[in-house]
């Protein structure tokens, strides 16, 4: 009755925009250098190679913290955790806007990255917080910010890099991350009560390690060379610390990821298809951009501005949030499970559109669109499923995971698309650089879609019932019965 009563003071609807707002805020951090990384190592007085730290230090800061705050958010409640992802998201703003070398720079990208820990918990928040009738369609936008934050973020990004000086991006999201933090403590109510629980700090550590090593090695790969002992020795070693990891976590009580709950089909098979929608979502924001910017004088290419390119991409963005309302809908009628298929579909039909509409910017923007939307559901529908099929305690854990497994897909997208993309290339003029030929666009594109429908599959696979599992309660094991994934939830007296 408590948590119900504090929810009560405010309005629902109230809370879910701060919810969107500050997860929005998160993602943009995604984007937020693209339109300056090229002109990162003079700005920062350092090496091409050095510079790049400062997009992959946010990636993996991000994946990293994105399980982690989910499972603090479990023991010691939500709103502890989304206002201390705000704060850090400030300061990581703050140090990077005051900052002109690259030490102090990677410190508070690092910071920024780690502030997405808010997406998940905010997702499993939102379905305490929203009446029944709108709980679907809360989570679903929620959920889309994921990706709308990193598409919005390019155009805003390109204008304020354009228009004042590049520190004027981090006074930006510093100013951002001051409302999250306002907003988050003013009008998100302290809902349930936190789980008993020792805090899993060598398993917070396995993780750290693990996720990072792995993914420096498939972020960085195509800049070291995938017959690099470096590259393998950094994916080796990363999957054997998690390896050793995961042991860890099946003979601790109070795991920080509960890894049988994990392995349940529904969950199992929903993360495996996070991973590869999570890739087509970031093959198109990876592979567009360049296409659009490519010079004219390669037949192909239609020579488009930063500030350019990032309009053109916003309405895919748009589009995102757009859908929500649509997954909802779809999600009440055909549960969870279909729409997150049919996503997968969509966005495969704008890989495939994508691959005969090259002609032009407005081209690209319609296949983008479609691809966009199918992310949109797709995005939409993740959580429920995983919602609708782990233990409440275990809510922020289990979406944690979910994003987790978007971002693994994301980073591997960026290296695969970069390797497709300098498989093939061409010089403009003798001993000028050489750039990708249009065969290697198309080629992103087909491996884009093909993802995109593997992931429908891999779907699919998800049970239409669920049997019944024993979820703990307070001080007793409790049978509770599990609904068709994505299907509405009992009405509650």
């Amino acid at each position: 009755m408590g948590s119900r009563t504090q929810s009560a003071t405010r309005p629902s609807s109230l809370v879910i925009a701060v919810l969107c707002f500050g997860s929005m805020a998160g993602a943009l951090m995604q984007s937020l250098v693209i339109p300056i990384q090229s002109e990162l190592p003079a700005l920062l007085s350092t090496s091409a190679s050095n510079a790049s730290w400062v997009v992959t230090v946010t990636l993996l800061a991000g994946a990293i913290a994105m399980p982690v705050a989910g499972r603090l958010a479990d023991m010691y409640g939500k709103k502890h955790v989304l206002v201390t992802s705000a704060a850090v998201l400030l300061v990581g703003s703050l140090i990077t806007a005051l900052s002109s070398t690259l030490a102090p720079v990677l410190v508070g990208r690092a910071l920024q990255g780690a502030a997405m820990g808010y997406i998940p918990v905010a997702i499993s928040l939102v379905r305490e917080v929203a009446p029944p009738h709108l709980r679907t369609g809360a989570v679903a936008a929620v959920s889309a910010t994921l990706g709308v934050g990193g598409a919005l973020g390019l155009p805003l990004a390109a204008w304020i890099a354009q228009s004042y000086s590049w520190h004027g991006l981090f006074w930006v999201s510093a100013a951002l991350a001051v409302l999250v933090l306002a907003f988050s403590w003013l009008l998100v109510p302290a809902t349930g009560s936190a789980r008993s629980g020792r805090l899993d700090g060598v398993g917070i550590l396995g993780l750290s390690v693990g996720l990072a090593v792995l993914l420096v090695g498939v972020s960085k790969g195509s800049g070291w060379g995938w017959g690099s002992a470096t590259t393998w020795g950094c994916i080796g070693g990363g999957l054997a610390v998690l390896l050793a990891w995961g042991v860890y976590e099946l003979r601790r009580r109070s795991a920080l990821v509960d890894l049988r709950t994990m392995a349940l089909r529904p969950v199992l098979f929903t993360n495996t298809a996070a991973v590869l929608i999570g890739f087509g979502m970031m093959a198109q924001s990876i592979v567009v951009p360049q296409l659009l910017q490519a010079p004219e004088a390669t037949g192909y290419g239609l020579g488009q501005s930063i500030l350019a390119v990032g309009l053109w991409m916003a309405p895919g963005g748009l589009m995102m949030m757009a859908m929500a309302p649509v997954s909802s809908r779809m999600i009440r009628r055909y549960g969870a499970r279909i729409t997150l298929a049919v996503g997968a579909v969509v966005l495969s039909a704008g890989y495939f559109m994508a691959l005969f509409l090259m002609g032009s910017p407005w081209q690209l923007m319609l296949a983008t669109i479609v691809a966009c939307s199918g992310v949109g559901i797709g995005y939409a529908a993740m959580p429920t499923l995983i919602l609708d099929n782990v233990p409440a305690g275990e809510a922020g854990s289990g979406v944690g995971v979910n994003s987790l497994m978007r971002a693994i897909g994301t980073t591997t997208a960026g290296a695969v698309m970069a390797a497709l993309l300098t498989s093939q290339l061409q010089e403009l003029a003798p001993g000028g650089p050489s750039i990708p030929t249009s065969g290697a666009f198309q080629l992103c594109f087909l491996v884009g879609a093909v993802a995109a429908l593997a992931g429908a599959a891999i779907t699919l696979l998800v049970p239409r019932e669920a049997g019944r599992r024993a979820v703990p309660g307070p001080g007793a094991e409790q049978e509770l019965p599990i609904r068709k994934a994505g299907s509405p939830e009992p009405a509650r007296s």
